[in-house]
């Protein structure tokens, strides 16, 4: 039975989502909760806290706020946070953020006829199923998803036809284990330092491109005036104009034109509005634009990625979640090996967590979540994640098509692969 929230008005749900992040950075600030927020980060809260909203029956889980924020602040944020990059230092943080980045596609691709077996010994009802009911062919929708992002996901459910019902459950695995992975994520963030100790990790390039960014920050940092914030955000929402109409043209073009490009997800519009947007972002940052980090572009750019981290918060349906306890063990698995593989990589090449934590973003959560865990260390390496989040995309169908095989041959499925 579907009920109710109690506040359905968005313009009240808006409010009340920025009335939650404000109060979290107002206790952030309070020196008598310094000891919380040295263990508990800011950023975790802006994405759990707005989840209770959901879960408490306060406010519906699907609003237009995640849309807004994803179509129209992220791409801003991308802009802003992108336009006082050094190139040439994010290039030269080296091959180890394509190695980590490889190593989650391949976890997760070896990860799911595993997570499949596991569960099949423990509870061999729950992977069952046959035809359409597979369970396997729901999971490899979340395969699509988790290399790749939406566009991969659909890619998979017309390739291997779960049925409706089977699909919509996935849908609530794929964004509850992905988004606890999150919370996980910026938890670490927040203790990065400790956990490359840990990793016996050298992250030396990453905190030189922290160093650099904030040595410049520091030496064009001034008081804003009114001129520089319409400036900031004239820039940004501009920018934000011209991926909209570059995503309006050129995806129905591919569609039209190029439909195979669609396992690289050039006919989705959110393909090219994120690419777009950090096109601006880079090509701005070699012109005197670059100056506005003086007065708060990168500032500017956080506060829209927090907005769009309390809105993913806001979609995370714990309530859902426990009516579907198995198929969540089987996504909980996966994600375990997908960590467990991550982690052991990562030792053995003596990567930073932060390689660890965007690799894995850029695979599970794309172009929304990855500058999200990259900008967790620091905002000047937003754009590592969005950079990353492309490639996984170009992968995203093909990844999840393999992994489907590979499911389709551990799970004793005796109708034929592919239905008509």
């Amino acid at each position: 039975m579907e009920h109710t929230a109690l506040i359905t008005n968005e313009a009240v749900v808006f409010g009340l989502l920025m009335a939650v992040l404000g109060g979290i950075f107002w206790a952030a600030s309070e020196p008598r909760f310094k000891k919380f927020f040295s263990i508990v980060p800011a950023l975790l809260l802006c994405y759990f806290v707005p989840s209770l909203l959901t879960n408490t029956g306060l406010v519906p889980k699907d609003t237009h706020i995640y849309f807004i924020a994803s179509r129209y602040l992220l791409p801003a944020s991308l802009v802003l946070l992108t336009i006082s990059i050094d190139l040439k230092a994010v290039l030269g943080l080296g091959p180890k953020a394509l190695i980590m980045f490889f190593t989650a596609t391949a976890s997760i691709i070896v990860g799911g006829p595993l997570a499949l077996m596991v569960v099949s010994w423990i509870s061999p009802e729950t992977v069952g199923g046959a035809g359409p009911e597979a369970v396997w062919r729901g999971l490899s929708t979340i395969a699509g998803s988790w290399i790749g992002g939406g566009a991969n996901q659909a890619a998979m459910f017309e390739v291997y036809k779960p049925s409706g019902a089977l699909y919509s459950a996935m849908i609530t695995v794929d964004v509850v284990v992905a988004e606890v992975w999150m919370a996980i994520i910026l938890l670490g963030a927040a203790k990065s330092d400790r956990v490359d100790a840990w990793l016996k990790a050298d992250n030396r390039a990453v905190k030189e491109l922290q160093g650099q960014m904030e040595d410049f920050i520091a030496r064009t940092s001034k008081i804003p005036t009114l001129a520089d914030a319409m400036k900031i955000l004239g820039i940004a929402f501009g920018a934000v104009a011209l991926s909209h109409a570059a995503g309006d043209f050129l995806a129905p073009w591919f569609t039209e034109h190029a439909p195979y490009t669609a396992n690289f997800s050039l006919t989705s519009d959110f393909f090219w509005i994120v690419i777009v947007a950090t096109t601006v972002g880079l090509l701005l940052s070699l012109t005197p634009a670059r100056k506005l980090e003086g007065v708060g572009a990168s500032r500017w750019g956080s506060v829209f990625i927090y907005i769009l981290v309390g809105s993913i918060g806001m979609k995370m349906d714990l309530m859902e979640a426990l009516s579907q306890p198995g198929l969540i063990g089987v996504g909980a698995v996966w994600m375990l090996i997908h960590v467990v593989i991550l982690i052991a990589v990562a030792r053995l090449i003596k990567a930073p967590f932060f390689f660890v934590a965007v690799g894995s973003k850029a695979n599970i959560g794309g172009a929304a979540s990855a500058p999200v865990a990259a900008a967790a260390f620091h905002p000047s390496l937003a754009p590592v994640g969005v950079l990353l989040a492309v490639l996984g995309y170009a992968l995203g169908t093909y990844g999840g098509w393999l992994t489907g095989l590979l499911m389709y041959a551990v799970s004793g499925d005796p109708s034929p692969i592919m239905l008509p």
